[in-house]
């Protein structure tokens, strides 16, 4: 995904480390440059707004549940794939 404009942050590079963002996970360098960027593309900020709504949607109904590491790497590796393909 790409709204087509240059960025100092690269789109895909921003929709791989969403899910990293939302769970305060980044550095704040990266932190920095993710928060530019969605305040400059459209397209990115709402793929954060769906991802974010996501999460809260599964936190909401998951909430208690432990989720085990392989079934989180596998999602998220799917999440990626599926971004891949949609960026092709």
């Amino acid at each position: 995904m790409s709204c087509g404009k240059p960025h100092e942050t690269d789109c895909r590079e921003v929709l791989d480390k969403v899910y990293a963002y939302l769970d305060g996970e980044l550095t704040e360098h990266d932190v920095s440059h993710i928060r530019v960027h969605l305040d400059e593309c459209g397209p990115c900020l709402q793929e954060y707004d769906l991802d974010k709504a996501i999460k809260a949607l599964v936190a909401k109904k998951c909430g208690c549940d432990p989720v085990p590491e392989d079934l989180r790497a596998k999602v998220l590796a799917r999440i990626a794939r599926v971004r891949s393909e949609l960026a092709d």
